[in-house]
């Protein structure tokens, strides 16, 4: 992993699938690791997840609480598999907003699943991971991190309840940016980044919402590429798009960085090598995820 950021060379670095720790300990300890390896990252943003967070309700029904799907984003414990943010900018995390919080019942046109209690709809959280709005602090201004990790479509039964909620995360950033919900969108330049775990034309899930996003008139798409050169028979989205590789699966576009239309993209892509390169052991170790990165200006 240490040589896979290294080689990513980014100013700013949203880690998905990273655990929290109320002290940041392990966090440190990884940018004390890029920092020998000639890659340091002196800010840091992140808060504790809704993943392993109890909702103290039988979720999964098997009559047991305190189990991992009885939380309010799966997880073995609180805090697995968060979210962090890596800076080479300073971050202006007082002004920082978390929606975390926001409840799924609370979207307009949420997709709740018909069978949910009640009072669990009372208490049950959109986020799987988090929603949230980090200012970046650059020469040129403010510039705004939208960052969010969705919950894969699948691991349910009939009543669809992650796939309506992976798409329900997509959708609440659509309605965030058309000001229909109760916080606002930043007035200042933004990036829309994270792990939508749904590819707009290929695998399972309901893909109306992460397509609204792709093609929203307040974002661009640059459609970052990789150079694996593979070949997906039977898929519809073009493979050089694929962000992941799943072994029955094959490639899935899963991962967006999407700038806002006022931001000139300068380039693109997704460090994807070819099997021959040498860095593709080190990525194939670190995650069947590969990083998505976007060159920026602001305006």
């Amino acid at each position: 992993m240490i040589r896979v950021l290294a080689a990513l060379d980014a100013d700013v670095i949203l880690l998905t699938s990273v655990d929290y720790d109320r002290g940041g300990v392990a966090l440190q300890l990884l940018k004390d690791r890029l920092a020998k390896a000639g890659a340091a990252y002196p800010h840091h943003f992140a808060l504790r997840p809704n993943t392993g967070t109890q909702t103290g309700f039988d979720v999964d029904g098997n009559g047991r609480l305190g189990d991992p799907r009885d939380a309010q984003g799966f997880g073995l414990f609180s805090g697995q598999g968060g979210m962090a943010i890596l800076s080479r900018l300073p971050l202006d995390s007082e002004n920082a907003r978390d929606f975390s919080g926001f409840l799924w019942r609370d979207l307009p046109g949420a997709l709740l699943p018909e069978a949910m209690d009640p009072t669990l709809a009372q208490v049950q959280r959109l986020a799987t991971t988090g929603f949230w709005d980090v200012p970046v602090i650059t020469e040129s201004g403010l510039l705004h991190l939208l960052a969010w990790h969705a919950t894969p479509p699948v691991f349910d039964g009939p009543e669809d309840r992650n796939g309506r909620r992976n798409h329900d995360e997509a959708a609440f950033w659509k309605n965030f940016l058309e000001k229909a919900l109760p916080m606002p969108p930043p007035e200042n330049a933004f990036v829309l980044l994270g792990d939508g775990n749904l590819d707009p034309f290929d695998g399972e899930g309901r893909a109306e919402a992460i397509l609204s996003l792709l093609t929203h008139p307040r974002l661009q798409d640059p459609s970052p590429a990789g150079s694996h050169g593979r070949n997906e028979p039977g898929q519809t989205g073009d493979p050089a798009l694929d962000t992941a590789l799943y072994e029955e699966l094959g490639g899935l576009r899963m991962d967006y960085v999407l700038p806002s239309r006022d931001l000139k993209v300068t380039g693109a892509g997704v460090l994807w090598p070819q099997a021959d390169d040498p860095l593709a052991k080190d990525l194939a170790a670190a995650s069947h995820h590969f990083p998505v990165w976007v060159d920026i200006t602001l305006p």
